[in-house]
């Protein structure tokens, strides 16, 4: 059932741990079909990770196919989708400077261009939330804005995205504008772009931008 999806999403992974935004078994992928979500399944490194070891569930959480335990971070997957409904893929890393801007509890600020085109509002940071559970879930609800990416405190990263490729681009550009915002902070008190030019370039980059 759903091969297809299993492949991609065993590809996302893959290009989570190219990037480093994810180490052995560390961080995951799901994506919802119909009233289904496939997802990781738990403690498996990624260098034996196969797509036939990933899990679906329904949407409260009952193994409908696989015989691996799913991912602990499923729960928080399921409530995200059962109150985001544009949101079809979910990814949860640890990337290096993303993550150290949530150890510090601060929200990253639009500080450069590339920040405003791809997410157009600064990236907020959540209440602190125990591993596991809906916990996490409900604080990313409470937290997320358009750009559909957030800081777990004391934690990692949540991205949801409108597909697989979507989450991916979100995950691999927020480690960028975490690693650029956090090297320029250094030895430098910087100021944000002005709100009306990061709409603009949001706006932009959302209609114009590739191709059609």
């Amino acid at each position: 059932m759903y091969e297809e999806l299993k492949k991609e999403l065993y590809e996302a992974h893959l290009i989570l741990e190219k990037y480093g935004l994810v180490a052995h078994t560390s961080g995951n992928v799901s994506v919802r079909i119909d009233d289904y979500v496939i997802i990781k399944p738990s403690g498996i490194p990624y260098n034996i990770l196969t797509p036939e070891d990933f899990v679906t569930t329904d949407l409260d959480g009952n193994i409908i196919e696989g015989n691996k335990k799913p991912s602990i971070d499923t729960q928080t997957h399921l409530y995200i989708y059962k109150n985001s409904p544009s949101t079809n893929s979910i990814i949860h890393t640890h990337s290096p400077y993303a993550t150290v801007w949530a150890i510090w509890g601060k929200s990253i600020p639009v500080y450069c261009t590339a920040h405003a085109d791809v997410f157009g509002e600064e990236i907020p940071v959540t209440e602190y939330a125990p591993v596991g559970s809906e916990a996490i879930g409900k604080a990313v609800i409470n937290a997320v804005g358009k750009s559909g990416a957030v800081l777990l405190r004391k934690h990692g990263v949540m991205i949801l995205g409108n597909s697989i490729n979507d989450a991916l681009k979100k995950a691999i550009f927020l480690e960028e504008i975490a690693r650029t915002s956090f090297l320029a902070s250094i030895n430098e008190k910087i100021e944000p772009l002005p709100k009306n030019e990061v709409d603009h370039l949001y706006l932009q980059h959302h209609t114009k931008y590739g191709q059609k």
